[in-house]
């Protein structure tokens, strides 16, 4: 059985990657940052057995070295998803400088530097114990094209492909293969205002933005399906939104 650290599975997305792996008969560690509640329910909600969740912040490097021990300790971590993210608004000439460095400081800290960090512990334990493994990291389609509202998300997600595809080529040798998942628009309760402005609908050639769950396959084919020759690829997830 493929045991699986999702990290942001509270709701959305992770939640969504989570139950669809569980369908597939993956065990899952569910890691939620503060919405504990809302982690157990999707965690009793989720196919099979043997699931667990764990609490974390992943603004601290020691509680990711935590995480990791805890989820990886008794049952192997055979992959890991980095999903968690943050996207806070700070457009560059209406925010004061506290704002702005304050939401740098913590949209780099868990969309880049906490997958760094949990990538890091993840990739020795796979190689040490000459299992293979798969990292796979929720990225977005900002990373390409540029949040004007949002730069440090933008920034951290370009950062996260460079970093995935860095690991990719340091990790295939070892049986590690690394993927990326680029969504766009994602009809999550977050976004859910915001995906309801005509302008966001009428740049969606689809008609409509993509659901929790076909990001969810997306990533559950990286985690289980996926050749290794696919390895340090960016799979985009946008409905045609945005090509390149």
């Amino acid at each position: 059985m493929t045991r699986v650290l999702v990290t942001g599975a509270s709701g959305g997305i992770g939640a969504a990657i989570a139950s669809v792996l569980a369908a597939r008969g993956a065990s899952i560690v569910l890691h939620c940052q503060s919405n504990r509640a809302a982690a157990e329910a999707g965690l009793r909600r989720l196919a099979g057995s043997g699931h667990e969740l764990l609490q974390a912040d992943l603004t601290d490097p020691q509680a990711i070295e935590r995480l990791w021990h805890d989820a990886d300790s008794q049952h192997p971590i055979d992959a890991l998803v980095n999903n968690a993210g943050i996207f806070p608004n700070h457009p560059p000439l209406t925010t004061d400088y506290a704002g702005w460095t304050a939401a740098w400081q913590r949209t780099l800290a868990i969309n880049l530097s906490g997958p760094a960090y949990l990538s890091y512990f993840a990739a020795r334990a796979m190689v040490e114990r000459r299992s293979g493994g798969r990292i796979v990291s929720v990225s977005s389609r900002s990373a390409f094209r540029g949040e004007p509202v949002a730069p440090a998300y933008a920034a951290s997600k370009a950062g996260l492909n460079a970093f995935s595809q860095s690991m990719a080529k340091a990790l295939a040798p070892e049986g590690v293969y690394v993927f990326v998942v680029a969504p766009g628009w994602v009809s999550t309760a977050r976004v859910a205002k915001a995906i309801a402005d005509e302008a966001v609908i009428a740049d969606q050639p689809l008609g409509r933005v993509a659901t929790p769950e076909e990001v969810a396959q997306a990533v559950t084919f990286c985690v289980l399906d996926a050749p290794a020759s696919m390895t340090g690829a960016i799979l985009d997830v946008n409905g045609a939104s945005y090509l390149r």
